[in-house]
C-alpha cells in the first residue's frame, strides 16, 4: 500500500474515536439517524453502533434513503449522509439518495466493495474525505453539477471506475481524490478547477492521456506520479508551476512541452519518465530542481532555455540516450551530478556564463568526445569528468583555480590538454597513467618551469610551451550577431557564420603552412590542434 493511501488510513484511524463518542438518535426500518436541528426539524443518516465491528454489513443489497422519516409523531428531513454512515458495508449494491441531502460526509461509503455505480443528485453541493474510498466494484459515479468541492481521498482506490467527468462547478479536488484508481482510463477536468492538488490522480496506472484546463495554475506534487500508462498531457499557458514528483515514473510519456508560464519545475518532477524522447522547456524557466528528469533513458535532445540560471542536481543524470545538450549563456552553475553517466553524450559547450562545474557534473559520459569549459569557469568539482573515457582533449581556461579530486580519472583517451593558466593550479586530479606518459600538455610561454615544478603537471613526459594569445572559444564567438564573418568550431568542423559561401576561406596549420583553401561555409576533415583561419580581411587563431 502506497505511502499516500497511509496517509488517508491513518485520517481513518484519527477519525474511529468519533464513532464511540457518537450514538444514533432514533432508527426506522433499518437506518440509523442523528437530529441536527430540532427547529429545522433535518436529520444525517448515521452509522448503526457506537462498536465499529456491528456497522460492517449492517444493511446490504439495493437501497434507498427516504427524504422524510417519522418520529416522535414528528416528520424530519434527511439532508446529509454522515461520517461512517455505511462504513465497510461490502454487500451493499446499489443506494439512492434523496434530492434533500446536501452533503455526504467523510467515509461515509468508505470500502462498501459491492457497490458499483453511483449517481449523486444535484442537491449535493460537497463529497467528504475519503467518501467513496476503496469503493473497489464501483465502475461509474455521475457527479452533480451542483457540487462545489470534491475532499481529500474521496474515490481513491476504486480500482473498478473507468471514467468520470467532474462537473464545471467543481473549483476545488481535494489530495488524493482519485489515486490508485487503476482503471480510469479518461478523466474530464472542467475550466473551474484552478489547481492540481498532491497525488490527486497519483497511480492512475490506466490513465493514457489528459488535458488540464487553461484555468489551472498549480499542479500539485504527485499529482500524475505513477501513472504509468500516460501516453500525451497537455500542459496549458496558465500554470505557473509544476510540483515535485509530479509526473514522476510516467514510463508511456514521450513527449512533453512545459509553456512559456511556467516559472520552475520541481524536484524529480519527471524522474524515471522511461519513454520521454523529447521535452520543450518554456522561456520563463528559470530553475530545474534536482533530479527533474533523472532517469530519462529515451531522452535524446534537450535544449536549456536562456531562462535558466541553475542547472540543480543529477537534473540528467541517467539519460543514457542523450546525445546532445544546449546550456544557454544565462546558466551560472551546473550541480553535482547534472549529466551523471549520460553515456551517449557525444559533445557539451560549457559558455562564459557559466562559474562552477559541480561534482560528478559529466561523471561516466563514456560518449563524450568533446567539451569545451567557458572562459569564466573558475572550479572544476570532485571527480567531474571521471570516466569520460572518449575525451581526447581537453582546455582548462585562465579562470581556473581550483580542479577536484580525481576530476579527469579514468579518461583513457585524453591525448591533448591545454591549460591556459601562466600560474598552475595545484591539484589531484588523478590523471591515468597513459596519459600521463604519452598525452601532450600544452601550458602557456614561458611557464614551462613552473609547470615543471608542481603537482600533477610535473609527472607529464611531454610538456610543451604554447602562445595562446588570440585563440577564441567558439561560443564566444558565435554570440557576437554582427554582420562581420563569425569563426567558429563545432564538434570538430570549422563553421563561417555570417558569410555567403563565395568568400575564400583560407586555413593555416600552427607552422604557417596552408592546409585548406576555397570558398565554403565549413571546414572539416582537419586533425585536432591551432589552426589560424582567414575569411577576407579577418584572421582568427582557433582550436580544433
Amino acid at each position: 500500500m502506497k505511502t499516500a493511501f497511509i496517509r488517508a488510513f491513518a485520517f481513518l484511524l484519527a477519525l474511529i474515536p468519533h464513532i464511540y463518542a457518537t450514538a444514533s438518535d432514533f432508527e426506522v426500518d433499518g437506518l440509523y439517524y442523528n437530529i441536527l436541528s430540532e427547529e429545522d426539524r433535518t436529520v444525517e443518516v448515521t452509522h448503526k453502533s457506537n462498536h465499529s465491528d456491528e456497522n460492517e454489513n449492517y444493511v446490504s443489497g439495493e437501497m434507498e434513503i427516504p427524504r422524510r422519516v417519522l418520529y416522535n409523531k414528528k416528520t424530519y428531513t434527511v439532508t446529509a449522509i454522515g461520517m461512517y454512515a455505511f462504513w465497510q458495508c461490502t454487500g451493499l449494491t446499489s443506494v439512492t439518495i434523496p434530492s434533500s441531502v446536501t452533503s455526504i460526509g467523510d467515509c461515509a461509503f468508505f470500502s462498501c466493495s459491492g457497490l458499483t455505480s453511483m449517481t449523486i443528485p444535484n442537491s449535493v453541493t460537497s463529497v467528504g474525505e475519503t467518501a467513496f474510498g476503496s469503493c473497489t466494484g464501483l465502475t461509474s459515479v455521475m457527479i452533480p453539477n451542483s457540487v462545489t468541492s470534491i475532499g481529500d481521498w474521496a474515490f481513491s482506490n476504486c480500482t473498478g471506475l473507468t471514467s468520470v467527468m467532474i462537473p464545471n462547478s467543481v473549483t476545488s479536488i481535494g489530495d488524493g481524490a482519485f489515486m490508485d484508481c487503476s482503471g480510469l482510463t479518461s478523466v474530464m477536468i472542467p475550466n473551474s478547477v484552478t489547481s492540481i492538488g498532491y497525488r490527486t490522480f497519483g497511480s492512475c496506472t490506466g490513465l493514457t492521456s489528459v488535458t488540464i484546463p487553461d484555468s489551472v495554475t498549480s499542479i500539485g506534487n504527485y499529482a500524475f506520479y505513477n501513472c504509468t500508462g500516460l501516453t500525451s498531457v497537455t500542459i496549458p499557458n496558465s500554470v505557473i508551476s509544476i510540483g515535485a514528483y509530479a509526473f514522476n515514473s510516467c514510463s508511456s510519456l514521450s513527449s512533453i512541452t512545459i509553456p512559456d508560464s511556467v516559472t520552475s519545475i520541481g524536484y524529480r518532477t519527471f524522474y524515471d519518465c522511461t519513454g520521454l524522447t523529447s521535452v520543450t522547456i518554456g522561456n520563463s524557466v528559470t530553475s530545474i530542481g534536482n533530479d527533474a528528469f533523472m532517469n530519462c533513458s529515451g531522452l535524446m535532445s534537450v535544449t536549456i532555455p536562456n531562462s535558466v540560471t541553475y542547472i540543480g542536481e543529477s537534473v540528467f543524470s541517467n539519460c543514457d540516450g542523450l546525445t546532445s545538450v544546449t546550456i544557454p549563456t544565462s546558466v551560472i552553475s551546473i550541480g553535482k551530478s547534472a549529466f551523471n553517466s549520460c553515456s551517449s553524450l557525444l559533445s557539451v559547450t560549457i559558455p562564459s556564463s557559466v562559474t562552477s562545474i559541480g561534482e560528478y557534473a559529466f561523471w561516466r559520459c563514456t560518449g563524450l568526445a568533446s567539451v569545451t569549459i567557458g572562459k569564466s569557469v573558475t572550479s572544476i568539482g570532485n571527480l567531474a569528468f571521471n570516466n569520460c573515457s572518449s575525451l581526447s582533449s581537453v582546455t582548462i581556461p585562465i579562470s581556473v583555480t581550483s580542479i577536484g579530486s580525481g576530476a579527469f580519472n579514468k579518461c583513457w583517451g585524453l591525448q591533448t590538454i591545454y591549460v591556459k593558466s601562466r600560474i598552475p593550479v595545484e591539484c589531484a586530479p588523478n590523471f591515468p597513467d597513459d596519459v600521463i606518459k604519452n598525452a601532450i600538455l600544452y601550458v602557456p610561454t614561458g611557464t614551462l618551469a613552473a609547470y615543471e615544478k608542481v603537482d600533477p603537471w610535473r609527472n607529464f613526459w611531454n610538456i610543451k610551451e604554447m602562445d595562446f594569445s588570440g585563440i577564441e572559444d567558439a561560443e564566444m564567438d558565435a554570440t557576437r550577431g554582427t554582420d562581420e564573418p563569425v569563426i567558429r568550431v563545432e564538434n570538430g568542423v570549422i563553421k563561417v557564420d555570417n558569410a555567403d559561401g563565395e568568400a575564400p576561406v583560407e586555413v593555416f596549420d600552427i607552422s604557417g603552412k596552408s592546409v585548406f583553401r576555397e570558398c565554403a561555409n565549413m571546414v572539416s576533415g582537419l586533425a585536432k590542434g591551432i589552426y589560424i583561419v582567414k575569411v577576407g580581411d579577418k584572421v582568427q587563431k582557433i582550436r580544433l
